[in-house]
């Protein structure tokens, strides 16, 4: 018969078992809790990164596609050419993605309308009207004649013209107040859409 002092250890030593067993789960309990959150962390972390303007994202500019208008080879007529380029946070903005993609040229066989030193000074929308200012190489590069002067002229107004809803109109600045490119067309006054000298072909329209 066990005696009682026997039972007594017995039950000591069962609730030292029992004790360490809750211990014990409860240790792995804690454990699991802490790498589950510790994955919902990084997993979370890596989201709040990819939500723009947050510190630490990398900023992707969003894009849109545009029609830039360009000289055929003969230099006569202008061709469409659809660009992706930065979208800007405006009328005036977007406008400045527009020449700035001008500027750069085209992507295909088409010819350039505006020298590669020309630079951008400010664009400014107001009633319609784009007021657009470059420096003096617009002037100093520009290779002359009429041809190639109406080219310049309404390569850039009509690609604003047809991108940017705010724009009907394109008044044409260069430092200095020049009054012609080179001696063959007035810039003084704001220059509409020409569709007369965009080329007859599936990609103008």
């Amino acid at each position: 018969m066990t005696s009682k002092k026997k039972r007594k250890t017995e039950d000591i030593r069962a609730k030292r078992r029992k004790k360490k067993t809750r211990f014990f789960f409860l240790a792995i309990i804690v454990l699991a809790g802490i790498g589950f959150l510790a994955v919902l962390f990084f997993t979370l972390s890596d989201y709040i990164d990819l939500i723009p303007g947050k510190a630490g994202a990398p900023k992707k500019k969003e894009r849109r596609q545009v029609v830039l208008y360009f000289s055929d080879a003969n230099e006569r007529f202008l061709v469409t050419e659809k660009r992706l380029i930065p979208k800007g946070a405006g009328p005036e903005a977007q406008a400045e993605e527009v020449i700035k993609a001008l500027i750069e040229g085209p992507k295909t066989d088409l010819v350039g309308t505006l020298p590669e030193e020309t630079r951008l000074e400010s664009v400014s929308i107001e009633n319609g009207t784009a007021s657009v200012r470059f420096d003096g190489s617009l002037v100093e590069q520009h290779p002359g004649g009429s041809a190639s002067e109406a080219a310049t002229v309404f390569s850039l107004t009509n690609s604003l013209v047809s991108n940017i809803p705010e724009i009907k109109r394109v008044r044409i600045l260069v430092e200095g107040e020049a009054e012609t490119l080179k001696g063959h067309i007035d810039i003084r006054t704001p220059f509409a859409f020409n569709r007369e000298i965009v080329a007859r072909t599936p990609s103008s329209e």
